[in-house]
Parts: C-alpha cells; structure tokens; sequence
C-alpha cells in the first residue's frame, strides 16, 4: 500500500514545482529577445560608470569603434539600444519609423507632462495631439506668407536691439530675445516687448527647462491613460512644447551663427557680398529669396550641422522589434544619435570643421543631403520645421544684412571657444560681441 505524502509536503511540493515552472517561462520569455553586443553591465549601476553625463555622445560615438553602430547600452537597470551614424538611424528611423516611433521616458518630463502634449507623449494621445497641433499651425499660416510677416517685422525689433548698442560689445543673450516672439504671438496673438516683465519670466522658465531637461535616470515607461485627449491638462502640455521647442533650438542656433560668423570673418564675408548683390541693403530679406542666396542657405544649414543643437532625443520600441537580426522587446529605449550623423565621417568632407561648402555642389548651387538630421526624421521629426527653416533664413540673413559681426576689443577670433554648453540642447558657450552697421 502506497503512502501518501503529509498535506504539509504536499503544498511544498506543489509551491517548488510552481516556481520551477515560472522560472523556466522566465527564463524562456527572455530567451526570446535578443539584444546587440554592447559593454558589460555593473550591478544596478549598468554603463553607468562610464558615460560622460554632458557628453554622452562622445562616450556612444566611441563605444561603437568596438560595438559597431548598433548596440546595447545598460542605463541603470534599463537596457537601451544606440544607433550610430547615418545608415543605422535611416534605417531605423525612416524605414522603420514605426517599429521605432515612440518616445522614451524622460523623467523630468513624464513628471511634468504625464504622457500629455506632442513632444514626449506615446499612443492615441500623441498621434491626435501632432495631428490636431499641424492642423492649427497651419491654419494659422506656418510656413506661409502670415507667419513670414511675423518673422520679418521681428528681426526689424531684433536689429534696432542690435543697433541701440552702438558698436560697442554685448551679451549674446540679445539673441534669444526675436524667436520666443514669433512662438508666441502664434499662440496669445501678439508680440512682447522685449523688457517686459513678463515675457522675461517666460523666456527664464523655458531656460530653467533646458538646463534641468534629460537627465539620464532610469524610470518605468509612463502608461497609456483613459482620460479624454483634449482636455485642459493636454492643452497647457502641447503649448508649453511648443513654447520650448519653437524658442529654445531656434534661439541657440542663432547664437551659434554669430559666433561661427566672427571666427570665420572669409565666411561672413562671402555672405555680405551675395546678400549686397543679390538683394540689397536697403530691403528686408523673404522666404523667396532662399532661391538666389544659395550660400546663405549653405551658412545656415551648416550653422544647424555644426551647431549639433540636439544630441538626441530617446525613441522607444511601441512593440516587440526585428532589427538586424536581433529581438528587441517592447518599450525598450532607442538612442538616436544625432552628433554621429551630422559628425559621420563617411558622410561629410571635414565633419568636425564648420564648412558651408558641404551644402553646396561643384557649381556654388545648394545641395539638400540626406544625412541632414537637425530636425529628426520619420514619425516624431519636428513638427515645427518649416517655421523654424523660414525663421533661421529671414533672422540670419536679416541680421548679417545690417551688421558686421566682430568679437570685442582685446578678443582674437583664434581665442573663441566653438565648444558647447551641453544641458539638454547644445548652447554655444556665453561671449560678448560687437556690431558694425553696413552703410
């Protein structure tokens, strides 16, 4: 006669065959991804101990000297994937911009923005809220002819602001001033004077943003709610991206163009003549004239491509990915990295020299490049491209129309610094300068 095991050794027997079988469907349903080499990982620390916190492109570009151009970076606990260069983000981004077409968790942002907006929201809401937000900026005349009205009637604020200093050396701040108005008069319907308390505190915050915006901290992916898309929460959130992203990039950009314009006094030469012959003095610069100012548009995208104003912005995988025969689980944070594609060796003559004959060809004619990358592409390029293009052309040339862009007495072009202030955009690093009119 068999005897029957106790109760008591019963249930543990059943408890021990329970967590065989969830270990082994654990270990089966990791087994089912995949993910690139990459270096090894510490104990809760991940990569940690060897990314450069400011410099986190630098750390990835060379890390993939060893890796290749796809791999795995541990952030904390979290795994992410890095892509590298221009070949490894086209064809992730663009042709498979849906397997790689959500947005990452940012943990200052989930906080702020609880999966609202159109900047760092996922799913139903972030695909109404992009669509409904291009509907109205277009309405309201984005990259037409009412918005270009706007542009050219601030840079006529922007160069009296220039000119009240009479020669004499000031801060490159006064060119965050023009942009931020542009943004705003879209959305409160009118322009700021520039010392107006108020718009001070606005352009203050959008700084404060910025510079605390992109920490590296692991965090869980925000989750989709039930809540309706457009209510009030969402609307403060759109606004305030579009805030920040129609001030913040533009406005740095600007300031990076003026200081590349005194370290290179030939190139800032070359772009007074073509303006001086090919438009004037006397009239304010158009949208239209991009067409015969070809090496102003080359200046200006080259200004963009050097200027690397965004390392990058952290996509994530909405589903379980296939990507060069590696499984990629869902949610998984993506890393493309804007500095290895405008900096790609393979892809530019002198990436690390600011050189406006890269977008030109052999005849002085502007050259589109398909590694140009300063405003994303695929599913979460920016959405505010066209205003920004047609704002950099009208305030760049608008400016170098006027004025001759000199460093201040006692200051050699050699002793510029063209290196970054690295927070969550790439500022050029603060100096003075000094205004000449062009009579």
């Amino acid at each position: 006669m068999a005897i029957l095991p106790e109760p008591v050794t019963l249930s543990l027997i059943c408890i021990l065959v329970m967590m065989c079988v969830k270990i082994l469907m654990d270990q089966t349903k990791k087994n089912k991804y995949h993910f690139p080499p990459g270096p090894r990982p510490l104990p809760l620390i991940g990569n940690m101990h060897i990314l450069d916190i400011k410099r986190q492109d630098y750390t990835f570009m060379e890390l993939a000297k060893t890796y290749g151009t796809f791999f795995t970076f541990h952030f904390g606990r979290a795994k992410a994937v890095v892509l590298i260069g221009y070949e490894a983000n086209q064809e992730a981004l663009v042709k498979a911009n849906y397997d790689f077409g959500d947005r990452a968790p940012m943990p200052i942002a989930d906080d702020f923005q609880k999966n609202h907006g159109v900047i760092f929201s996922n799913g139903e809401t972030w695909k109404i809220t992009r669509r409904f937000t291009l509907s109205i900026l277009r309405d309201l005349g984005m990259g037409k002819r009412p918005i270009e009205e706007r542009i050219i009637n601030e840079l006529q604020y922007l160069n009296a602001l220039i000119g009240s200093h009479n020669g004499k050396p000031f801060n490159e701040k006064v060119f965050y001033n023009a942009t931020p108005n542009i943004t705003f008069s879209i959305l409160f319907g009118r322009r700021f004077d520039y010392d107006n308390p108020n718009y001070k505190k606005m352009i203050g915050i959008i700084d404060d943003v910025v510079k605390l915006t992109g920490q590296p901290e692991a965090k869980e992916k925000a989750t989709e709610t039930t809540e309706k898309i457009f209510t009030e929460k969402n609307l403060l959130a759109s606004t305030f991206d579009l805030m920040v992203g129609g001030t913040e990039t533009t406005s740095s950009t600007l300031k990076w163009a003026i200081l590349l314009m005194m370290k290179y006094p030939d190139v800032q030469k070359k772009v007074h003549d073509e303006i001086e012959n090919v438009i004037g003095l006397e009239r304010p610069p158009k949208w239209e004239d991009h067409k015969v100012l070809p090496y102003c548009l080359a200046v200006m995208h080259e200004v963009q491509r050097f200027g690397n104003i965004l390392q990058y912005l952290p996509h994530s995988t909405p589903t379980d990915v296939s990507f060069r025969g590696y499984t990629i689980p869902k949610g998984t944070a993506v890393v493309p990295l804007f500095t290895s594609i405008l900096y790609d060796e393979s892809k530019w003559e002198s990436p690390r020299e600011f050189n406006p004959n890269h977008f030109l060809d052999a005849d002085g004619k502007f050259l589109k490049r398909d590694e140009f990358f300063a405003f994303s592409k695929g599913r979460r390029v920016c959405v505010g491209e066209s205003l920004a293009r047609m704002e950099l052309f009208l305030f760049i040339t608008g400016m170098l129309q006027k004025f001759t862009f000199t460093p201040p007495p006692g200051v050699s072009r050699e002793s510029l610094d063209l290196g970054p202030e690295a927070f969550f955009t790439m500022r050029p690093k603060e100096y003075n300068v000094c205004a000449t009119p062009r009579l």
